[in-house]
């Protein structure tokens, strides 16, 4: 392969929207050292994982294989790369190279090295909660690669290590990596490492430069946003994180995800609900509601805290979004357990519902549980638990007819499609907008739902 402005790359980004900051740091590293990225008839194909559960490790799997069909080298890297490493290479000869988030900074003199056929050692997994200290406020005097992260300082300013990949009006907007948390069910902090906030100037350098790219609508994202600041000695960070990122010019919305019940502040509840640019919107990580198995879980709350949550937010603003994801099956889930968390259901009249079978991961404390359903068991309970939970998303949907909200315009083609303010892009339903008059990507209008199509919502301008 001759220069690098000759080497064309198809980047593939599967998961979720961290991962797709991740691939934006990928795109702007590869970018900046002349590389092309391209859609077909790449020279390599760099396709970046997701390793959460059984079912998205499939899909990158299956997506590499798919991939190396073309004839070109497809090389892995992402959360599926990092938490299997030696293994993936070894059993998986269709990806020519494996490679770890520590590798990012280098990923294009990586890249070329594949391309000139040189044969690249694959990560040997490891527990990277074991890389930073313990105690979260000594980890800022550690110089450690965390993917999405990256600003430089030059000429002129900050420069954000990032290429946008998509021309959304939305962009999320990694404000920290890791978790401290230790959920009986769940490997990410294993491959993702302990709990790294972002600092508060970087951040907003970020928006800065998302907002000139045209940017409308910032959705923070992390594995734990409540979480935000306690590395940095401040509680409050995200509450200022939030006034520093609505004063930006050009951003018309910021969205905050991956709320953890447990560490929800009021402040915090008063700051989303009630300032202007904020979107009333809070995506709470329940996974459960019945308290005993929340136990099991190591996790905290139930079904009356989480309803006196509810209603703390919905005294502030009525008509808030607010969305949650539930594991269905955990080892040593009751018919009385089931039970509870289809009450709860009923009651939280929730706007978006995501509905998960439990299944085994790897190095995770619920593996060993000997109490495990079968899978046939699983399988039942997510299906009636998911027809419920379709059925309680439409009603909540057809409620809000005759609600007055503000959307904004996400593809205007022979429909226009569009977002109410407590929706969240990908994730929850869409507008079917009425307007006789031209509209225009990204922009915010006024409108009146009037009708609903299963959760999705048709509404009319003002």
């Amino acid at each position: 392969m001759g220069n690098s402005e000759q080497i064309k790359v198809q980047l593939t980004s599967l998961g979720c929207a961290r991962n797709d900051v991740d691939s934006e740091e990928l795109a702007g590293r590869l970018d900046a050292a002349g590389f092309d990225l391209v859609t077909a008839n790449a020279d390599l194909i760099l396709i970046n994982t997701c390793g959460f559960i059984e079912s998205a490790k499939k899909d990158s799997i299956d997506t590499i294989i798919a991939a190396s069909d073309t004839g070109v080298p497809v090389v892995a890297v992402g959360c599926l790369a990092e938490r299997y490493g030696t293994e993936l290479a070894a059993e998986l000869p269709e990806a020519a190279a494996v490679l770890s988030f520590d590798d990012y900074p280098d990923i294009a003199q990586k890249i070329k090295s594949v391309l000139a056929g040189e044969k690249l050692t694959a990560p040997t997994p490891q527990d990277r909660r074991e890389l930073l200290p313990i105690a979260p406020v000594a980890r800022s005097n550690f110089n450690h690669q965390q993917p999405g992260h990256q600003i430089t300082s030059g000429l002129g300013g900050p420069k954000v290590l990032r290429k946008r990949i998509s021309a959304r009006p939305s962009a999320p907007l990694k404000i920290a990596s890791g978790c401290d948390r230790r959920c009986t069910f769940c490997a990410i902090p294993r491959f993702r490492g302990s709990f790294v906030s972002r600092l508060i100037t970087e951040i907003v350098a970020e928006a800065a430069w998302l907002a000139e790219q045209g940017v409308k609508e910032l959705v923070l994202v992390s594995e734990n946003s409540t979480s935000f600041g306690k590395d940095l000695g401040d509680p409050r960070a995200l509450e200022n994180l939030l006034n520093q990122l609505v004063a930006i010019a050009g951003i018309d919305w910021v969205r905050v995800t991956y709320l953890q019940p447990a560490e929800i502040r009021p402040t915090l509840v008063n700051v989303i609900a009630s300032t202007p640019k904020i979107a009333p919107y809070f995506d709470l990580s329940f996974q459960h509601a019945a308290p005993a198995l929340l136990r099991k879980m190591k996790r905290f709350g139930g079904t009356q805290d989480f309803l006196n949550l509810i209603s703390q937010i919905r005294n502030l603003a009525p008509n808030a979004g607010i969305r949650s994801n539930f594991i269905v099956g955990f080892p040593g889930e009751s018919e009385d357990d089931f039970a509870e968390l289809e009450a709860f259901l009923t009651q939280a009249q929730l706007d978006a519902i995501g509905i998960f079978g439990y299944s085994i991961e790897d190095e995770t404390e619920a593996a060993s549980f000997t109490d495990q359903h079968s899978s046939v068991e699983i399988d039942s309970r997510v299906s009636y638990l998911t027809s419920v939970a379709d059925e309680l998303v439409n009603q909540r949907a057809m409620d809000r007819i005759g609600e007055q909200t503000l959307v904004i315009i996400d593809e205007v083609g022979s429909q226009i499609e569009a977002r109410a303010i407590h929706q969240a892009p990908e994730t929850d339903g869409s507008v079917l907008l009425h307007s006789i008059k031209q509209v225009q990507v990204g922009s915010i209008y006024p409108a009146e739902i009037v009708d609903s199509i299963g959760a999705d919502l048709v509404a009319e301008l003002r």
